[in-house]
């Protein structure tokens, strides 16, 4: 293994906090392969940017020799994760959470080496337990410790209902980490409550706890709310190169850093470097290349790379007139395209749009639409072109 120095270096960059770190140590110092678990839910198909900050993490420690493991909810799933949530999450049913582990399985591979990635289902101890299991597991934590988790008070004091299953699941999420003997499991911020959950009930069966590392939420597209698809301000490990081109390049320039500090592979000293040549009046556009291209490598080829960059430019040497209109719009939780173009005086009505849409006729940075129901996110900005004539350079708020 690697200098001790080096490798908590490189485990401590982007982080927002482990705990606790001497356990991580600790560990470290056995120079056994340790058992590092992250649990995701598939409760959507698929899996974007925000998902790989904690993945990146976890392709690190497979890097430096350890066991991974990527935990599938298929079970919890089904309850629903109650973080960060002001009502009860509606459960998915088992065959719809099933089609969605079949994708996350392919889409993790963009970024794990399959060779090194345990697969897990928790359904496969979660299942078994039973009544009098989920009784017993249930004893080992009171109503006054749930209080305790910050949007479950909060639901509380304003008179919205919590479902007893709510309860659960962070019960089962801690389970997990004695079902598997943990070592380290990763996860969000928002996952607090529930990754320290997993070091109590494994203190409570004899084992020595897990060590917990708390990775940032991504921001999304619009620079304000976290990265999510009921947000519409993500961007999928699946999305063809030139739409993750454009999303990127659309990003606010002090986003950048911030992807830069979660997304890229790249030397802090090399970043460091780039911030002192935009300060020192280098364009930020320029560098935002430099980070679109490097992760459309990662999740496509270098050749996609390329080619998306100059379809980009492409797109900005097009037929648009000099004197074209530009407005801002409201974009509120999303808008959907056939709004947008009615809103712009682009079209007459909605009805229009889709029409117009399905013909062809809508560009959007001069590649046509084929989605009527498209969704757009506060932070898009892209000139929207209807027929031959028509055009507006429209801003997302």
């Amino acid at each position: 293994m690697a200098d001790l120095d080096q490798v908590l270096a490189e485990i401590r960059r982007g982080t927002d906090e482990i705990l606790l770190e001497a356990d991580l140590l600790e560990k470290l110092k056995e120079g056994r392969p340790l058992r590092i678990k992250l649990g995701a839910d598939p409760t959507a198909p698929d899996i974007h940017f925000g998902h790989t900050v904690i993945l990146n993490k976890l392709r690190l420690f497979q890097e430096l020799g350890h066991e991974v493991i990527f935990l599938i909810g298929d079970f919890t799933g089904m309850v629903g994760d109650p973080s960060g949530k002001n009502s009860t999450r509606p459960p998915l049913t088992r065959e719809q959470v099933l089609a969605n582990a079949e994708t996350y399985k392919e889409q993790v591979y963009k970024i794990l080496d399959p060779a090194k990635t345990r697969i897990e289902f928790n359904s496969s101890w979660l299942e078994p337990l039973g009544a009098a299991g989920m009784i017993r597991l249930a004893s080992q934590q009171t109503v006054a410790r749930m209080m305790e988790r910050d949007d479950f008070k909060k639901r509380y004091a304003s008179g919205q209902s919590i479902a007893i299953h709510e309860f659960m699941y962070p019960l089962l999420q801690g389970y997990d980490s004695v079902a598997l003997k943990a070592d380290v499991e990763l996860g969000g911020t928002d996952q607090k409550f529930n990754l320290l959950m997993g070091r109590e009930l494994q203190k409570a069966e004899g084992q020595k706890p897990q060590a917990v590392i708390m990775m940032p939420l991504l921001e999304g597209l619009d620079g304000v709310k976290k990265m999510s698809k009921s947000a519409f301000n993500y961007i999928g490990v699946s999305e063809p190169a030139n739409e993750m081109f454009g999303k990127l390049m659309s990003i606010s320039d002090d986003l950048m850093w911030r992807y830069f500090e979660l997304l890229s592979f790249r030397p802090l000293a090399e970043i460091d470097q780039f911030k002192q040549d935009v300060a020192n009046g280098s364009n930020p556009r320029d560098t935002k290349i430099v980070l679109a291209k490097e992760i459309i490598t990662r999740f496509h080829d270098a050749a996609s790379a390329e080619s998306a960059h100059q379809a980009f430019v492409d797109r900005a040497k097009g037929i648009i007139p000099d004197d074209i209109e530009e407005l801002e719009l409201a974009a509120g939780e999303g808008l959907a395209i056939a709004n947008l173009l009615k809103d712009a005086d682009l079209v007459s009505s909605t009805s229009e749009a889709m029409r117009m849409i399905k013909q062809g006729a809508v560009k959007m940075d001069g590649e046509k639409l084929d989605d009527s129901r498209m969704m757009l996110s506060s932070g898009t900005v892209a000139v929207f072109q209807v027929g031959k004539r028509k055009f507006a350079k429209v801003t997302l708020v």
